[in-house]
């Protein structure tokens, strides 16, 4: 496996101090802490060439995970393995073949254009001139940047400077990329470009990707597998699909009406998540659709009707209600 990590803990003492001033000086004297535990016995193994979605709610692990998985941090227990080497030892042959991209971080240099950035990267990751500029060319091809590689990073717009990010992360090609929260604060056609590359790249470096992301369409479009993880602990570990299956518990009856029909009349067949005549939603349980769905043709003037899967983002929001209440 690419990753593998086993029964994975990290746990920090947080300093729990008293409002005001003698608060202040009570902490002098006498401190308390208490263990939080941002990630609390995790396993998972990834193989080469897998792009996996890892989503969570703030403050769930995620972030803390990939810090681990990158060598950033040091684990509290359990044991970590990327392409054979452990992370926190930090050896040169392994942050050679890794990189992490955050969202909200940035490595370039703010008055200088990106294409500076790249050439310093080239030489801290000695990179042979050859192999430089064919993969500089391949990305900013990709990404559609060659009109901005001379231009101050500062004066680009926040999507132009995430794609230069990208380039700088990638001018080494790395066999594994951490991505988190790749396309936070991203316009939705950018979010789109964004995803379109990071499929590609998948696609033709055959590098194995784990990205976190609150926008579900990012996961929805890039992942086949998911992990789901809230309060430190892993909740699902599969298939995308497989996940409506195991979770949701009901199904959507979209319907259209050929004359009204009053509201609580429809309440009779399930749960009335929305109605705007002509059109009605109606949410019912899974093992009981088919009979909710004759029950509205035989009694109810319908023009149309569907039965459909519930939004991948109502499933796991009601999986992270279910973890919170236990």
């Amino acid at each position: 496996m690419t990753i593998s990590v086993s029964h994975l803990k990290k746990y920090y003492q947080v300093h729990k101090k008293e409002p005001g001033f003698m608060g202040s000086i009570k902490s002098l004297v006498s401190r308390k802490y208490e263990s939080v535990k941002a990630v609390d016995d995790i396993s998972f193994d990834i193989a080469a060439g897998e792009l996996v979605g890892f989503i969570g709610p703030n403050g769930a692990g995620k972030t803390t995970t990939l810090k681990c998985l990158s060598g950033l941090l040091w684990p509290t227990q359990g044991s970590v393995s990327v392409l054979g080497y452990t992370p926190f030892e930090r050896k040169t042959a392994f942050l050679k073949q890794i990189a992490l991209v955050m969202g909200q971080k940035n490595q370039l240099w703010w008055d200088l254009p990106a294409a500076e950035t790249f050439l310093l990267n080239k030489e801290i990751y000695e990179i042979a001139d050859d192999e430089y500029k064919k993969t500089r060319n391949e990305l900013v091809d990709l990404l559609e940047v060659e009109h901005l590689l001379k231009i101050q990073v500062r004066k680009l717009s926040l999507g132009e400077r995430m794609k230069m990010e990208l380039i700088a992360a990638l001018i080494h090609s790395p066999k594994v990329l951490f991505l988190d929260e790749p396309t936070i604060g991203l316009d939705v056609v950018m979010q789109k470009k964004m995803r379109d590359f990071i499929q590609e790249y998948n696609e033709l470096k055959k590098s194995t990707i784990l990205l976190t992301s609150h926008y579900m369409e990012d996961v929805r479009q890039l992942a086949r597998r998911v992990i789901i993880i809230d309060h430190g602990k892993i909740l699902y570990d599969g298939k995308l699909d497989q996940l409506v299956k195991k979770f949701a518990k009901h199904k959507v009856l979209s319907v259209v009406l050929e004359t009204y029909v009053p509201p609580d009349k429809l309440k009779e067949v399930g749960e009335l998540v929305e109605y705007n005549f002509p059109r009605a939603v109606i949410r019912v349980p899974r093992n009981a659709s088919n009979v909710a769905a004759a029950q509205l043709l035989q009694k109810f003037p319908v023009d149309d009707l569907n039965i459909e899967e519930p939004d991948i983002e109502d499933i796991i929001r009601d999986v992270f209600t279910l973890s919170s209440k236990h």
